[in-house]
């Protein structure tokens, strides 16, 4: 057999058909695809405000048994304001924990609703402080209030992956049981979303008060 033979056979067998070509993209076509859509549903999700079109693995479920150190300096009345524990988000009284950052812009607009809604509530508003300097953290709720019962902090982001926050901000309706309730993905940034914040709050507390005491 000659040499250009021999090459000619070579490229024969190697060569892929057309169909072949079709498939080997697909493996890489498709999971693409795949992510694409995902991130479209979830985008979809996050812009639209309605935290039901989101996955909520943790509703009915209980609390993540995460503690958070207090965020170092903040104070109240010259007293340290506390960070807390899992045990407290089950010891009979329904908790908010809202997951907020001094860098998070959309944290800025949803903070006056947070206030609002302790006012209007008298519900324990438990902050975690994502990814912050401590600094950043105290200037941040020396401008625009402190709503907040106690403000764990959460520098590695540790705590958000066991919560399975998405991003900035996330607010969740803890029932006296410590079980979550409800689960708002992004800002609460108009008085429907208080609204809806509210009717939440109270039916957990009905749910809490209608459990037989153990």
């Amino acid at each position: 057999m000659s040499a250009e033979q021999d090459r000619a056979n070579r490229s024969s067998t190697h060569a892929a058909s057309p169909a072949e070509g079709r498939q080997r993209s697909g493996f890489v076509v498709l999971p693409v695809a795949i992510f694409f859509g995902l991130a479209i549903m979830f985008a979809f999700a996050l812009f639209s405000g309605d935290p039901s079109k989101l996955p909520s693995a943790l509703i009915g479920r209980p609390a993540p048994q995460v503690d958070f150190a207090p965020l170092e300096g903040l104070k109240h009345a010259e007293q340290q304001v506390p960070g807390f524990t899992a045990k407290e988000l089950a010891e009979g009284n329904v908790h908010v924990v809202n997951f907020w950052a001094s860098w998070c812009i959309p944290c800025v607009q949803e903070h006056p609703y947070l206030v609002e809604l302790q006012k209007r509530t008298g519900v324990a508003i438990m902050g975690v402080n994502y990814k912050d300097g401590a600094d950043d953290g105290r200037r941040f709720i020396g401008r625009y209030g402190n709503p907040f019962k106690a403000v764990g902090v959460d520098p590695l982001g540790r705590g958000a992956i066991e919560w399975g926050v998405y991003g900035m901000p996330e607010t969740f309706i803890v029932d006296g049981s410590g079980r979550i309730a409800f689960k708002q993905v992004g800002p609460i940034t108009n008085e429907a979303a208080l609204e809806k914040m509210i009717a939440e709050i109270e039916k957990a507390r009905a749910k809490t008060a209608a459990k037989p005491q153990s």
